[in-house]
């Protein structure tokens, strides 16, 4: 092989599976190799059974991704693993049983390793938890891999695994993604089958972070709510219509974006438009984001709410600073002084802001902005035990561009083209109507064929030999 098993993206591994060249047991013996290699630097697990791993190897699953080995957040119930949500609270809980998607991933032929980290209850922007310590980035490992899937987007991006589970109800697919380089698509509202995790405000989807484009289009092929309508399928080539694209660059709450961040997106820009798009100049969306950023953690601090109280009635006894983390227990120390009714008032914010987005992306094909308006965080900017009102702060700038994509229960995706001044990875954000997941996929075919950047390796992954390998690559 003139390529090495970890550089090949899932549809590659599987392709040799299939042919006989490999077995799936060669294909997660050589990701468990990788892993021990890298996870000390990087620390992108939470838990493993790489024995289990072994054993579902050997009896040769069959499926379009048979025998590829694969990592689930830490978000995801998957029977005979862990499920600690990155909180102490669940250290030692493991899941009983899966749900419909994890059975699709299984169908599918995926064997699971074991679950990446993520920040606790995905609250927080960037993986950094009292439970499991701190995950960085595999471009810099005094950044944050952010998150909360950030775990995923280390594991893929410095090899260990093809492609990972990851899920998004604000950016957490998006945003890290964005920092690791890597390919990160957020599929519309319910357009895959259940996870069985409560989503009381219908934001969170669950998919993937990838390498390649073909990667995630065909698991969301494979991952597709049979009753969703009109059906995706597996969109496998570029798309051959031309696109009308809006570009804006400022945040809901009037940050625009660093000059680094801006260059990215010129680049962008240009690129499309010698795609034969029509890319044209879009006002900011006309939504004020302060207020969507008090009713998102007033719904955050509910939930964390009813999750206290639950766990307070099965332990017989109060749910503390031993349990939560300190962002945790504020946010239900904040909500539960805060008059009636602040639920209900910030679920019609919600409402009022997804209504008014939709409404926003009418004129376009596709719109176009940042994923991030700032080069990846320090590792530390957004730890846990920091005050509140700082953390807010700092994830209104963060996330500036991409919840309200989850608000509208759009399809959003973060595209590898750009790159800040000191080397780390920045992503484009492309966003969609309803149902036209189909639409951005082809347009990411065409992005990565105009500008590849799947050969394009953290030089934390790579040992002296495989350098040079990969030069010879180029």
């Amino acid at each position: 092989m003139s390529q090495d098993l970890w550089e090949l993206d899932a549809v590659g591994q599987a392709a040799l599976v299939k042919s006989g060249e490999v077995s799936a047991l060669d294909l997660v013996d050589a990701a468990i190799a990788r892993i021990e290699r890298l996870e000390p630097a990087i620390h992108a697990l939470a838990s493993v059974d790489f024995d289990a791993a072994r054993e579902k190897a050997r009896s040769r699953p069959s499926g379009p991704l048979g025998g590829v080995p694969f990592l689930l957040k830490d978000l995801l119930a998957y029977p005979g693993h862990k499920l600690t949500m990155g909180s102490r609270l669940f250290r030692n809980h493991v899941a009983p049983a899966g749900s419909p998607y994890t059975e699709s991933l299984d169908a599918a032929g995926l064997i699971t390793l074991g679950k990446t980290t993520t920040s606790e209850f995905g609250l927080l922007g960037s993986t950094e938890t009292l439970l499991a310590g701190i995950t960085r980035n595999p471009w810099d490992l005094s950044k944050s891999a952010l998150g909360s899937s950030g775990g995923a987007a280390a594991a893929v991006a410095s090899g260990m695994v093809p492609m990972a589970h990851a899920s998004d109800g604000g950016g957490s697919i998006r945003i890290p993604a964005s920092a690791c380089g890597l390919f990160g698509f957020k599929p519309g509202r319910r357009r895959c089958v259940s996870t069985a995790q409560p989503d009381p405000f219908d934001f969170l989807i669950d998919h993937c972070v990838s390498r390649t484009v073909r990667d995630s289009a065909l698991l969301l092929s494979l991952t597709e709510d049979p009753s969703a309508h009109p059906r995706v399928g597996y969109v496998d080539r570029p798309l051959d219509r031309k696109l009308r694209i809006g570009v804006y660059s400022t945040t809901l709450v009037g940050r625009a974006a660093d000059p680094e961040v801006m260059h990215s997106l010129e680049r962008t820009m240009r690129l499309c438009a010698g795609l034969g798009h029509e890319v044209v100049e879009a006002p900011p969306p006309p939504i004020d984001g302060a207020p969507l950023s008090d009713a998102f953690f007033t719904l955050a601090g509910a939930g964390m709410h009813d999750l206290a109280c639950t766990m307070e009635s099965m332990l017989g006894r109060a749910i503390g600073e031993d349990d939560l983390e300190p962002f945790t227990l504020a946010l239900i120390h904040h909500y539960r002084r805060l008059p009636e009714g602040a639920r209900a008032r910030a679920a019609a914010a919600f409402a009022h802001a997804s209504a008014q987005m939709l409404s926003y992306m009418e004129p376009y094909d596709v719109l176009l902005c940042p994923t991030l308006p700032v080069a990846p965080y320090d590792l530390g900017t957004l730890a846990p035990g920091l005050d509140r009102e700082l953390l807010i702060r700092r994830t209104e700038v963060l996330a500036g561009f991409t919840p309200i994509y989850s608000m509208a229960g759009v399809p959003a995706m973060s595209v590898p083209l750009g790159s800040s001044e000191s080397g780390l990875p920045l992503g484009s954000h492309f966003a969609a109507p309803l149902g036209q997941e189909a639409t951005l996929l082809g347009l990411a075919y065409q992005l990565e064929a105009a500008a590849p950047w799947r050969h394009r390796w953290p030089a934390v992954t790579i040992t002296a030999r495989e350098r040079a390998s990969a030069a010879v690559l180029g």
